[in-house]
């Protein structure tokens, strides 16, 4: 520590790792990420307790089941200490300023996971402020670490990136995009992207993952029509129409979304795939239950990753591992 950090008390600046997009890794750090978190599935222990005296605050200001969960549990598995905030915690609902709080948890904690319904900026501030590692368990643009879970699973049941053909069936989301951004740094991997016209992945997402997976010899691609549906597919995926901490412009929106519906119907028409969801599941809408329950559906061990993939981004973003 610095003569003047000690003498106004603020917390030092760090170069933090974190993780905020996937945009922001490498190929080789994304692929080893993916592989980690296969690795944790099969032997959850295959780890030294890098997080042992560390102090990680699990900071949500939006609702969860499996990715507070996941982080939570993987903070104590890995041998730190977890210190959760929920979504009424914090005195910044008081009027007290983002970057003052950041501050304070500089102060306190080693690092930070934190899902909000706001702008990556705001993460940015968070870690800028803190001077700590933060990772982007879900913000307004992109949900990194659902997609890290997406890109293990995948590798789980296929036993390969590279080649890998992926329908994405619903809103271009903050899930959309992690999935775009992810797939599109593996040789020839080819993500379709079939949306709700108005509902598309943002221009400019669309736009970078497009040009780097025609660099790796895939593409990324969105269409509109319900009704032409690409069968050569490995994985059909699809996400709950309402994202968390969204609304929808048009009042009508639901039946814009419904014949992007999930049924056994839809998925005879893509025979070779296996069905993702990245949960929670909205059964009667996005999907049928038959579909999310039946024998093509592994969206049951893509809820079990998310934990495993939680480890290894811990482990990578507050270790240095990986």
């Amino acid at each position: 520590m610095s003569l003047s950090e000690a003498f106004t008390g603020l917390p030092p600046r760090r170069d933090p790792r974190g993780l905020l997009s996937l945009a922001d890794l490498t190929p080789d750090r994304l692929a080893a990420l993916a592989r980690r978190s296969v690795e944790f599935y099969r032997d959850p222990t295959a780890h030294r307790d890098p997080l042992r005296g560390l102090l990680v605050g699990v900071v949500f200001t939006r609702t969860s089941t499996r990715t507070r969960t996941a982080f939570t549990v993987g903070v104590e598995r890995l041998g730190g200490r977890a210190v959760g905030y929920g979504p009424g915690d914090l005195q910044t609902n008081t009027g007290e300023s983002l970057a003052d709080t950041a501050r304070m948890f500089g102060l306190m904690l080693d690092g930070i996971v934190t899902r909000t319904a706001g702008p990556l900026a705001d993460m940015r501030e968070l870690s800028a402020e803190s001077g700590l590692p933060v990772v982007n368990a879900m913000a307004a643009e992109e949900h990194p670490t659902q997609g890290v879970c997406d890109l293990a699973t995948i590798l789980l049941h296929r036993g390969s990136l590279d080649g890998v053909r992926v329908l994405y069936v619903g809103e271009g989301n903050n899930t959309a995009t992690a999935l775009a951004q992810g797939l599109s740094n593996f040789t020839d991997a080819r993500l379709h992207l079939l949306t709700p016209d108005g509902y598309g992945l943002p221009e400019d997402v669309l736009k970078e993952t497009t040009a780097r997976a025609s660099g790796n010899g895939g593409f990324v691609t969105e269409s509109h029509d319900a009704s032409a549906v690409p069968a050569d597919v490995d994985f059909v995926y699809t996400t709950r129409w309402q994202t968390t901490g969204t609304s929808k412009p048009d009042a009508s929106w639901r039946e814009t979304f419904r014949p992007f519906h999930i049924d056994e119907t839809f998925l005879s028409g893509t025979p070779g795939a296996l069905f993702l969801h990245d949960l929670p599941a909205h059964r009667g809408e996005e999907v049928s239950g038959a579909a999310l329950d039946g024998p093509r559906s592994v969206a049951w061990s893509q809820a079990r990753m998310k934990l495993c993939s939680a480890m290894a981004v811990l482990e990578y973003a507050f270790a240095g591992q990986g």
